[in-house]
This record gives structure tokens, sequence and C-alpha cells, in this order.
């Protein structure tokens, strides 16, 4: 097996072959984007790489090979340890390794591979081709269809609920790990870069290829710090939608349960960053409430700001109003599936 070349698939044979994803460029790169799933091996550190790239483009690439030789060298046989341990975990699988173009980084881990008589396919063109990939589906045509509604009125919980019946779903707002607002990232984990978010969109839209509608949350092209793509965004200001209707006590209690357990000074400096949004009476109304504890207070002075954001949007956009009343999200989701207004199991 150490004689033969391993073999470099498509980024569609790639995704869909068995056997563990290494990605084996830097930590910076990997953190920058990667493919959802898979593990960091590097074989350079972010100074190496520098550092052999630096040679390559001043001494040529024998010196670049050869100082990347010294620096690798020490950490073969931690490398080459934990390929057998990946290997092991997927029995008769082969490795899938990718670097950035699936050029010598990808292909000396291979190597290594092959002298521990375990199999390896590269990515053909490596992440930069699994980016052109990613990019290139959000220009694809998707049955998308939208769930709005003013905040509050649970559309997030909705969706989830029409996912665990079967209904196609990608939630733009946990991909991103935000909800969406100024208050949107308190007790969530950091957000990806808008290069992974993309990456994540992307399998998520090809998990669900070939369902008939595909529901997401009408967004603002911001997801936080996230950017919904181009090509997704333009189908979602031309998709259909459906308008959540909630009471406005209700609205508030949902709120209240998802922001009532944050931290006190995290949602005043949230508060503080909409100040000139809000005004200056809402916000000192907003601020006295958060500091007393009094949620509510807290949440109703917010409501009438994105009630107006909201309102303002929904105006450039045709939908459907569906009023839902108190309904829980599961009693929510059976009804929209029984009048017909969402399409059913995938």
């Amino acid at each position: 097996m150490s004689g033969t070349a391993p073999d470099r698939l498509a980024v569609e044979a790639f995704l869909a072959a068995p056997g563990p994803l290494l990605d084996v460029r830097t930590p910076a790169e990997f953190a920058q984007g990667h493919i959802p799933g898979a593990l960091n091996l590097p074989l350079f550190d972010d100074a190496g790489r520098a550092e052999v790239g630096t040679l390559y483009k001043g001494q040529g690439r024998q010196a670049a090979v050869l100082r990347g030789l010294a620096l690798v060298g020490p950490r073969l046989e931690a490398m080459g340890a934990e390929l057998t341990r990946r290997a092991a975990a997927s029995p008769g699988a082969p490795l899938r390794l990718l670097c950035w173009r699936g050029g010598m980084r990808s292909a000396s881990v291979a190597w290594l591979a092959a002298q521990l008589d375990l199999p390896a396919v590269l990515m053909e063109g490596g992440y930069k081709a699994y980016r052109r990939w990613v990019l290139a589906q959000f220009e694809r045509p998707w049955p998308l269809r939208l769930l709005g509604g003013r905040t509050g009125t649970g559309k997030t919980d909705l969706l989830l609920a029409l996912a665990e019946c079967g209904v196609a779903v990608v939630d733009l707002e946990g991909l991103a790990h935000h909800r969406g607002s100024s208050f949107g990232a308190l007790g969530l984990p950091p957000q990806p870069s808008s290069e992974h978010y993309e990456n994540r969109l992307a399998l998520a839209l090809r998990g669900l290829e070939g369902a008939p509608e595909i529901w997401l949350e009408a967004e603002s092209v911001q997801v936080g710090r996230c950017r919904i793509p181009a090509g997704l965004w333009r189908q979602m200001k031309a998709a259909p939608a459906l308008a959540v209707q909630r009471p406005l006590e209700h609205r508030l209690a949902q709120l209240v349960r998802i922001y009532g357990v944050q931290d006190p000074q995290e949602l005043a400096e949230a508060t503080r960053r909409i100040a000139r949004r809000l005004g200056p009476q809402r916000t000192a109304a907003a601020l006295e409430a958060i500091a007393a504890r009094d949620w509510t207070a807290a949440c109703r002075q917010m409501l009438d700001y994105y009630d107006r954001c909201y309102d303002h949007d929904l105006s450039a956009h045709t939908s459907q109003p569906v009023e839902l009343g108190e309904l829980s999200a599961e009693a929510a989701a059976q009804l929209l599936l029984q009048r017909g207004l969402v399409a059913g199991s995938r």
C-alpha cells in the first residue's frame, strides 16, 4: 500500500464517503472555516506555515520542503499515532484528508498514513474547492418558505417542532448561535465566522435536497455577526411567508423565559447598545426594570421598538397571517400541518 498514491475525490464524492474527516491545515485556517464535522490535525502550526510560505516565495520549493521536514519531523510519531487512533474508530473506512488546495500538506499526511497501512483519500482541490461548492449551493433554486412573526411569538421553537414532525427546516439562528437581536448572543456559544456559517448552511441545505418545502425563519440579512449568503438571501426575499400571531402577554412570557435567566449586567449592556433607537425615555425605563429584576417590564419596553422594526420589514414582504393563540410549539406545529399550511414529512 505504501507505494500507491491515494485516490482524489471531487467534493460531493468526498463528502459522501465514509471515514474520519481530518483537516490538516493550521489551527487559524481551521478556525476561520472548515467542513462541519471535520477534526483538525494540523501538519504545521500557524507560525510554521508562515515560515515555510515565506521560504517558498523567497528561496524556492526545495528550501521550503527542507524546512517543512525539520518542523514536522519531531511530530511524525504523534501524528502517526493520531491517524491510527482515528482509523481504528472507523474500521475499514479510509481517512479523508484535506488541506487548502489538496496539495503537499494533505499528500504528506496521506504518505504517512500509507506507511502505517492506513487507507486514505484526498479532496481534489482541497478546502478551496469546497468553498466554491459551498457558494454554488446558494445559487441553486430552493423551495423556500419563511416563518415570520413579531418578537416573542416563538418562531424558532415552532420551526424546531415542525422539524420533529419531519418538515424540512433550516435553523438560521441555531447555526449562527444567535437569536438575531441586540440581545441575541446572550447565553449562547460564540458565533462562527461568516465563512463557517456559510459552510454550515450549505450542508444543511444539501441534507434537505428533494424536500417539497424548506422552512426558514424570516430574518434580517445579519444574524448577529453572521451574514446570510447573497444567493440565499435573494431567494428568501422572494419566498412566501407565514406570519405567526400571538397575544402580547404570551409574547412577554416567552421573552421572560429566554432572557430572565441571563446576566442582568449583560442585558443592560445590550440595552445600551440600542439606546439611540429605543430613545432616552424607553432606555431609562428598561434599565430601571432590569436593575429591579422586573423582566416583564423590561421586555415590554423592548417590544414596542422591535414590533415597529418587524412591521416595517414585513411591509415589503407578502405574508399570510396565522393566529396561534396560546398553543404550545408542538400543538401549533400540528395545527399548521392539519391546515395544510406546511407540507408534511419529507
